[in-house]
Formats: structure tokens, C-alpha cells, sequence
């Protein structure tokens, strides 16, 4: 009869020890989860976003007005070229998925941005460039400082002095005073 107190006893200690380390543990998971996601959504954003800059910096250095235009278009080339084959790596051994084209809005604003010429052309390609550059900064402030997975959380660190020199630079281009008014 003793015995029966002791089992049910050892059952419910077993049984508070347990069920709590389990629950800790579900969450935990879904907190990883959702860092999980959050630095997916980082390297979506910012692949896409990395793509658009690449295109719209080839449009700038084939069709800009001035020197000044053509030399940025082509620096953006470069410099988001480098910076989305870093991120394309560091993803890829994560199992993340990089984007395979601009977002449709960056698109669209490339193809419009095409349609024009001369200084209304370096105009539109200014403000572009600015905002752009202002939503780059604001995405990898946040992944810098919140980022869960360290590696992208050091690529953003380490990218985001570039895109603030690039939006400096955006805000020195002819027409770029014009737009902002």
C-alpha cells in the first residue's frame, strides 16, 4: 500500500521535471524559428534589393547625362555586385534562399527610369538612388543590430558604411538637391 503513494509520487515528480524542460524547449524553438525568419527575410530584402541596384546602376552608367551619373552607375555595379555574391555565399551554406530578380516595384521604377534621357534622366536616377539607399541603410541598421545569425549579422555590420557612402554620394548627384525639395 506504501508503494503506490511512493509511484504516483515519483510519476508527478517525473512529470513537473519533464513537461516544463519540454515547453522551454518548444519555445526556444519557435523563438529560433522566428530569428530563423526574420534573417530570411534579411537576405530576401537584401538580395533583391542588391539585384536592383545592379540594374539600375548598369541604366546609370549606360544612359547618365552627366560624368558624374555614369561613374556612380557604374561604382553601384561593382560595389552591390560584390556585396550580393558575399551575401549569395554566406546564405547558401545556411540554406537560405537569395532573390532571383529585383522586387516587382524596382522593376517597375528601372523600366520607367529607362523611358528617360538627358538631365530628367539623371534627375529620376538621383532620387532613385537616395531612397534606395535610405531603405538599404534602414535594413541593415536592423539586421546589424538585430540580427540572430551572427554571419549576417557581420555581413550587415561590415556593408553598411558602403551604403551610407552611397547615399551621401546619391545626395551629391546632379539633380538630387532638385528632387528632394
Amino acid at each position: 500500500m506504501n508503494r503506490m503513494p511512493r509511484r504516483l509520487l515519483a510519476a508527478a515528480l517525473a512529470t513537473a521535471v519533464i513537461l516544463p524542460g519540454a515547453a522551454f524547449a518548444q519555445d526556444a524553438a519557435s523563438a529560433s524559428s522566428g530569428h530563423a525568419a526574420a534573417d530570411a527575410a534579411f537576405v530576401k530584402q537584401a538580395s533583391a534589393a542588391g539585384l536592383a541596384e545592379v540594374a539600375l546602376g548598369q541604366l546609370g552608367a549606360s544612359q547618365g547625362n552627366s560624368a558624374d551619373v555614369k561613374q556612380f552607375g557604374q561604382q553601384m555595379v561593382t560595389d552591390h555586385t560584390k556585396a550580393n555574391d558575399e551575401l549569395k555565399s554566406i546564405a547558401s551554406g545556411k540554406n537560405l534562399t537569395v532573390a532571383s530578380a529585383p522586387m516587382p516595384a524596382d522593376e517597375k521604377a528601372a523600366a520607367a527610369l529607362g523611358k528617360k534621357s538627358g538631365d530628367a534622366f539623371d534627375q529620376a536616377f538621383a532620387k532613385k538612388m537616395v531612397a534606395d539607399h535610405q531603405k538599404a541603410v534602414a535594413l541593415f541598421t536592423k539586421e546589424s543590430t538585430s540580427g540572430k545569425d551572427p554571419e549576417l549579422k557581420a555581413f550587415a555590420t561590415k556593408t553598411l558604411p558602403t551604403l551610407k557612402d552611397h547615399l551621401e554620394m546619391a545626395k551629391k548627384l546632379p539633380g538630387a538637391a532638385a528632387s528632394s525639395k
